[in-house]
């Protein structure tokens, strides 16, 4: 047994995997988890398994990267058949859940018609009976209620389906994740484990506190390996440093992460951290982390804000999640502090629109946060407005300027705001891009395309501009950071229309005085107590 103490490399991916497919939060919750297998993964399988060169021909035009098309070589046809039998068989009883609820959402529109829902539930498939409630709107619309906390104990919650993939990662070039499954290879190592696992953390710890490789190895039940060791160095890691001035200081980390810190506190927004790269773009990684992140705030549930692949192996820093908080129950909408909890975040808060928790040095207030999700009834989104050291920073993510009246009301309550970081993703893809398993009926393609996953654009971005007179103005949350591609599949050219119009916000702030700029790649900001000072030149602008 050697003694040895090793580090985890800096470019060690770890790949979340749900059932072998790229996991995140619709992969947790068990409804909509069952919802993807069933209407997703094992459409997508099938269709590679009956044309793969239909596949393959697709993703060689960059427009068609983000489409349900499996990227792999037709030669792994053998290999994707084992995986669709297999889940088949394993997930029988989540395609069955499925099925129902499609089979009980048919019913409810026939049979459904404003009177007593109580004769309805001796007609509920039995697989969904004692888990969910029947209940209308003030309209008279029926609707399922899921009972989240009793199906994540239930049979249709299964941790055996998690496992992390871990390879090293020696550029950002990534294929797109989320239509294609993980397919073993000599170049991986599966630690079949579930994502709430302490052994993950002790593995992950490794990052800055080295141990021998025998100890990670008896932690995670792997025998002798050779490309098992070839993920731990003895090469000491630089270790990022806390915040140590009297002022503020921002860091953007890429898309929507922000590191915001004090002397006394650190607060991180949307994490989405890049691996260790000495290619490509500058940019901060693990690296440049504090050991402690006291608070981490989430905007949104969808898979390029709340990133298990980022933070899962920061968990073990991680003092208090912040997440919007959920109506609860809802098929498109599911609780997102239940999904944290359940793989393993102690210490998850929700926050409301207008509640305001005390922190040191400020407080942490949820704003409302319109658009971006198709105009599906989602609670789970929250703008956040971060208050330190007087300084007021606002944390708008995706939020879509659709009604202007929002943020007169808003001002009327917060008043001025000194720096907004707003994301202009102003095309946004249809609602099928995201949402489509969870549809139980067919939609027209001309809802789907009227109905996008956008932002705000120029006229929008300003009209927010205008009620909260920020003194600072930066565009994020684009998905043009390399590293981000292989989620978002965005790649943009200098006609792309939100490219277009963040160049023109960017500009007409910077006409009025306003300092502004689209961030990219990295970015320091200092902020002193009572004034906003010039950003510091350490980041890259698109």
């Amino acid at each position: 047994m050697t003694t040895e103490k090793v580090y985890l490399k800096g470019n060690v991916l770890a790949e979340p995997l749900f059932n072998q497919w790229y996991a995140w939060s619709s992969l947790i919750a068990p409804a909509t988890s069952a919802m993807f297998v069933a209407n997703s993964h094992l459409k997508i399988m099938q269709s590679f398994i009956n044309a793969p060169d239909v596949h393959v021909n697709a993703l060689r035009n960059p427009a068609m990267r983000g489409g349900p098309f499996i990227g792999h070589h037709p030669d792994r046809v053998k290999d994707v058949r084992e995986l669709l039998e297999r889940t088949s068989k394993d997930q029988a009883e989540v395609l069955e859940f499925a099925a129902a609820v499609r089979t009980l959402s048919e019913m409810l529109e026939t049979e459904a018609t404003g009177i007593s829902l109580e004769p309805l539930y001796a007609k509920v498939p039995e697989c969904l009976r004692g888990y969910i409630e029947l209940v209308y709107d003030l309209n008279n619309n029926a609707s399922i209620r899921f009972i989240e906390g009793l199906l994540y104990k239930s049979r249709y919650y299964r941790e055996s389906s998690q496992s992390i993939a871990l390879s090293l990662c020696e550029d950002d070039e990534r294929p797109f994740v989320l239509s294609t499954p993980q397919l073993p290879d000599a170049a991986h190592v599966y630690l079949q484990t579930p994502f709430s696992s302490p052994a993950l953390d002790e593995l992950f710890k490794m990052k800055v506190d080295p141990q021998p490789l025998d100890y990670i190895r008896e932690q995670l039940g792997i025998e002798n390996g050779d490309r098992f060791a070839t993920f731990f160095t003895t090469e000491v890691p630089r270790r990022g440093e806390r915040y140590a001035c009297d002022g503020v200081r921002i860091r953007y980390y890429g898309h929507a992460c922000l590191l915001i810190e004090t002397r006394n506190v650190s607060i991180m927004i949307d994490p989405v951290i890049s691996y260790q790269n000495t290619h490509g773009i500058d940019r901060y990684s693990y690296n440049d982390l504090p050991d402690r992140l006291d608070y981490v705030l989430i905007t949104h549930n969808h898979q390029d804000h709340c990133m298990f692949e980022t933070l899962l192996p920061l968990r073990q820093r991680i003092g208090t999640i912040i997440v919007p908080k959920s109506a609860g129950g809802a098929l498109a909408d599911p609780s997102l502090k239940l999904v944290l909890k359940n793989i393993g975040f102690r210490q998850v808060t929700e926050i409301d629109e207008l509640e305001t928790i005390e922190i040191e040095d400020g407080a942490l207030t949820g704003l409302p946060f319109l658009g971006e999700h198709a105009d599906l009834n989602i609670r789970t989104k929250m703008a956040h407005l971060v208050t330190l050291k007087g300084k007021s920073i606002l944390c708008a993510a995706d939020s879509n300027n659709i009604e202007p009246r929002l943020y007169e009301h808003v001002h009327q309550l917060v008043g001025d705001v000194d720096t907004i970081f707003l994301g202009m993703e102003c095309d946004g893809g249809p609602l099928s891009w995201l949402y489509g398993p969870l549809l139980t009926k067919p939609l027209a393609r001309k809802q789907d395309q009227s109905r996008r996953l956008n932002g705000s654009d120029h006229e929008r971005g300003m009209g927010i501009i205008d009620c909260l007179r920020p003194s600072q103005v930066y565009v994020y949350a684009m998905g043009q950071e390399p590293w981000l591609t292989y989620l978002t599949s965005i790649v943009y050219t200098d006609a792309s229309r939100p490219i277009v119009e963040s160049n023109q916000l960017v500009a007409e702030c910077s006409s009025r005085g306003i300092e502004s700029e689209r961030l990219f790649g990295r970015k320091e900001i200092e902020l002193e107590a009572g004034r906003t000072t010039r950003a510091a030149t350490t980041g890259g602008t698109l």
